[in-house]
């Protein structure tokens, strides 16, 4: 394939070939919901996820934000706009979003200068972008949906679960990059390359 990602703590991925960033899963507004549904959450949830999103884009400066769908969790509220005034202030960026099946709002909302909405997939190069893994006959597929975290075992009886990449020989499944989601455990096979995140690196464990 000849191409390299970069895989990085932040639960992204920079393509430095295309100067693209890669990312999955933000469930933005998500928090809201549970609020409005009388579940107290923190507001901090929120601001985590655009504090890291915003240190991506100023730090790697990528040209092109990839989302392999459910940016934005379930039905309309405030948190969007929040999300078009944040992409407002990266005028000159071209945010791209493959949607996902949480992205369910209308499609007059999707809208916006700097955003272009493909409802299933997205080719470029020698990858085809999803949401869902999906296998193609000629593209490496790259997805999310899954949430993937591995349990790493230590000489004793302790258990760990940290987000994942999760690269097989068909597709590679991008950890969930909102704060506020939950993981689905893999398990990988002898043909599987596992890359485990903790706060500050992401080290290969299968």
């Amino acid at each position: 394939m000849g191409e390299t990602l970069t895989l990085l703590p932040e639960k992204a991925i920079i393509w430095s070939k295309n100067n693209m960033l890669i990312l999955a899963d933000l469930h933005l507004g998500k928090v809201t919901h549970f609020r409005k549904n009388g579940i107290p959450l923190p507001k901090q949830v929120e601001k985590d996820n655009y504090d890291r999103f915003s240190y991506l884009i100023l730090n790697y400066h990528p040209e092109v934000i990839l989302i392999l769908g459910d940016l934005f969790h379930s039905h309309y509220n405030d948190e969007w706009e929040a999300f078009l005034n944040f992409i407002s202030l990266f005028p000159k960026k071209e945010f791209i979003l493959v949607k996902g099946n949480h992205d369910i709002l209308d499609k007059k909302k999707y809208l916006g200068p700097n955003l272009t909405v493909y409802n299933e997939d997205f080719q470029s190069g020698p990858f085809h972008f999803t949401h869902h893994p999906e296998k193609h006959e000629h593209l490496y597929n790259i997805c999310g949906h899954i949430h993937p975290s591995v349990r790493l075992r230590g000489k004793g009886l302790q258990r760990l679960n940290l987000p994942c990449f999760y690269f097989s020989i068909e597709s590679a499944v991008l950890p969930a990059f909102g704060s506020f989601t939950g993981t689905y455990r893999v398990e990988p096979k002898k043909t599987d390359e596992i890359y485990a995140i903790t706060e500050k690196q992401v080290i290969q464990v299968y």
